[in-house]
This record gives structure tokens, sequence and C-alpha cells, in this order.
């Protein structure tokens, strides 16, 4: 256990991770697009998802690099992540009726 955590410690690695993560997330409704027609992204829908990942991804990192632990960090964490899933859900699919949302 301590090896994985020397191996996460190294803040090259974790942005490495970060940026893949986002690729295979990413890489879903690519792939989906070519098996069918209900899954239709443009450039424009990947370059904002994208965005979106990473930069979510690099404030989780910056928290881990300034917060060493505790509830504080915990709940930084939680409201990332849940400003994250708003804001997919917005853009996905209007849940709060935002000019946001496309028509």
């Amino acid at each position: 256990m301590k090896n994985l955590q020397s191996t996460f410690s190294s803040p090259a690695t974790r942005i490495a991770i970060i940026l893949g993560v986002a690729a295979i997330i990413l890489s879903i409704p690519l792939i989906a697009m070519q098996f069918t027609t209900e899954v239709k992204w443009n450039l424009t829908d990947f370059m904002v998802a994208g965005a979106l990942l990473c930069s979510t991804g690099l404030a989780i990192e910056l928290v881990i690099r300034n917060l060493k632990t505790g509830t504080l960090r915990t709940i930084i964490l939680v409201v990332i992540l849940l400003a994250l899933f708003l804001i997919w859900a917005e853009l996905a699919v209007g849940i709060f009726g935002t000019p946001f949302a496309g028509n």
C-alpha cells in the first residue's frame, strides 16, 4: 500500500492520470457515435466537455496539494464534484432552464 501511495504522491503522475481519465471519458461518446445516430456530438461539445473535465481535475489537484487532510478538504472536493455534475446535467438536458442548455 505504501508503494501505491508513493506512486500517486508525484504531482506529474496525478496530472497525467487526470488527463488520461478525461480522455477516456471523452472517448465514450466518440465511440458511441460510430455505432448509433442517437449520440450527435460536434467539436464544440468535445471541447466544452474536455475543458470541464480538465478544469475539474485540476481544481481537485489544487485542493489535494494545498489541503493535506481534514474535513474541509473533503467538503471542498465534494463541492467541486457536485458543481461538475450540475453543470454537466445543465449542459446535457437543461435541468435549470438557463440559456447554456441550448435549444
